[in-house]
């Protein structure tokens, strides 16, 4: 229940915070920008000392650990697999410019078009 009522504090400040951005809207924009990005900190860190918070933070660092234990291609493997993308690239658009071609010839030789 503490959770829930944090929960509804961290969203009844940004709402507050959207309402005082326009509200003083006659003020400069920087003050406003900077008033609204604190109200929002405050507010994530509210919502960040609730339970669901807790396990965002533990997901994140969870996540972070198996980003570290991907392994990465090499700079030669990520050049020779881009090469090899661009070559088929190139070889289907020829392949259907080609079949465009083709398709185009029977057309215009059906329908008289042709000359």
């Amino acid at each position: 229940m503490v959770d829930k009522i944090k929960l509804l504090v961290a969203v009844l400040l940004i709402v507050a915070g959207v309402a005082g951005f326009y509200y003083y809207a006659d003020q400069a924009l920087l003050y406003r920008v900077l008033g609204l990005l604190g109200v929002i900190a405050v507010a994530v860190v509210v919502a960040l000392t609730t339970q669901p918070g807790a396990e965002t933070v533990s997901f994140g660092r969870s996540a972070v650990m198996e980003i570290r234990k991907s392994v990465w291609p090499s700079r030669r493997e990520t050049t020779q697999t881009t090469l090899l993308v661009l070559v088929m690239v190139i070889l289907v658009g020829l392949m259907l410019w080609l079949f465009d071609m083709v398709l185009l010839w029977a057309v215009k030789l059906l329908t008289g078009q042709g000359g």
